[in-house]
């Protein structure tokens, strides 16, 4: 069982509208976004930014960006960063809108110039994201400006249109993306232009990933199907499947790839919930083998789950529940917990983040073992942290072990043996 502790102290901000996703944009800085929707309840739609830090005994995030997207609720987003650029792709109704995500140094004189696109005069002050012009002896901090691009449809439903989820690949060269006509779209990205349609659920879309490696595209749709594809040949590869429990129907909620530690391999995690008269059975967290559609490993629930997340490095799987708002994470190779947050929101988890550790420099979430963020539509981002466990040094061992066998020496010899 994994240790249990109070959220209150695991809180990093709150925001002034429901939390739909969540996503790194760089290894220090977090993009959030969500919103109240079209109806005229003055609840905000929109992302921000925050900065991520840590003060020794815990972290802290700064806000460093607001934007708000007018009436479009931003129900989920995908995020790709190298060392030139940064892009944000997120729903909006039946289209997908490509931002442009640019950084620069500005005076706290310029934050409120800069309108909608930066936080407002309320924030906090960051040492850590302040710097000084040398020369003009002015604080400068570092601001993110989300700039509109494209805007493509991406779902075709003749009733209701509506985008569900896109996903950028790892090395920023294609989009895929999925809504209730159960069709997957992939472009070319960031051009935005369309390659091929892979007509693969009769129903609507829950979610879609790329591998790291393998060229594998997995998707789960509530037509209880999950497939994985060749995206470069635009092909389905497989179907994964399982010898259900009697007289249950189970669909796959959620997808990840992750690397299987230590290999130039990809694992696929999915959630998967029972449905109907089944509601009552089990929750499963599983773990497949793509290339030979063999189930690995599962973990159990006692209550449906919605929300995964797995670390860059695969060494962590993260998964948020429905009912209790409970966050948990496992260690990959086992599939064992190691930490369980219960109640960690009020309602529903609807995302989760691990903060990365594939960095040349050092990263903020180097402090502990392992961090992972969490949002739900309560408002909150919150963070969970593994501390590093204890393990003996290895002198130690050494030391432990000529003892013994010291010991065994000598009462050999007594006994006369």
């Amino acid at each position: 069982m994994g240790q249990r502790r109070k959220n209150t102290k695991d809180i990093l901000a709150r925001i002034n509208f429901p939390l739909y996703t969540v996503q790194m944009l760089t290894t220090r800085y977090v993009i959030v976004g969500g919103g109240g929707g079209t109806s005229k309840t003055g609840v905000a739609n929109g992302f921000e930014i925050f900065e991520l830090s840590h003060d020794g005994t815990k972290f802290i995030a700064e806000e460093v960006t607001r934007h708000e997207t007018g009436g479009n609720v931003v129900m989920y987003s995908t995020a790709y960063s190298d060392n030139k650029r940064s892009y944000v792709v997120a729903g909006q109704e039946s289209h997908c809108q490509l931002y442009n995500v640019n950084s620069m140094l500005v005076t706290e004189d310029d934050v409120e110039n800069i309108g909608n696109n930066v936080s407002d005069s309320r924030q906090r002050k960051s040492n850590s994201n302040e710097k000084t012009d040398k020369n003009k002896n002015v604080n400068k901090r570092l601001q993110f400006v989300m700039s509109p691009g494209d805007s493509i449809q991406t779902d075709f439903d003749g009733s209701e249109p509506l985008s569900r989820v896109a996903r950028i690949s790892h090395n920023g060269k294609l989009l895929a993306t999925g809504g209730t006509d159960g069709v997957i779209r992939l472009w070319k990205f960031p051009s935005l232009q369309p390659l091929t349609k892979l007509k693969a659920h009769l129903k609507e879309i829950d979610d879609i990933d790329f591998s790291q490696y393998g060229n594998y595209l997995a998707t789960v749709a509530k037509d209880g199907l999950a497939i994985l594809w060749d995206c470069v040949k635009g092909k389905e590869h497989s179907r994964v499947s399982w010898k259900q429990p009697e007289g249950s129907k189970y669909i796959y909620k959620r997808c990840r790839f992750g690397r299987i530690e230590g290999e130039e391999k990809s694992a696929l995690y999915t959630l998967t919930n029972p449905t109907g008269l089944a509601r009552k059975q089990k929750s499963y967290l599983q773990q497949w083998l793509p290339d030979t559609g063999a189930l690995r490993r599962i973990a159990e629930f006692d209550e449906s789950i919605c929300a995964l997340a797995v670390r860059d490095d695969g060494r962590f799987v993260a998964v948020g529940t429905m009912f209790s708002g409970s966050v948990s994470i496992y260690a990959s190779f086992s599939l064992q917990r190691i930490l369980n947050v219960s109640g960690a929101h009020s309602m529903f988890v609807t995302g989760l983040e691990f903060l990365p550790v594939h960095n040349e420099n050092r990263t903020v979430s180097s402090v502990v073992e392992c961090a992972v963020l969490s949002i739900s539509v309560d408002n909150h981002v919150c963070i969970h942290t593994l501390p590093y466990r204890r393990t003996m040094p290895v002198w130690v061992g050494i030391f432990i072990l000529l003892i013994t066998l010291f010991i065994t020496f000598m009462l050999c010899s007594y006994v006369g043996l």
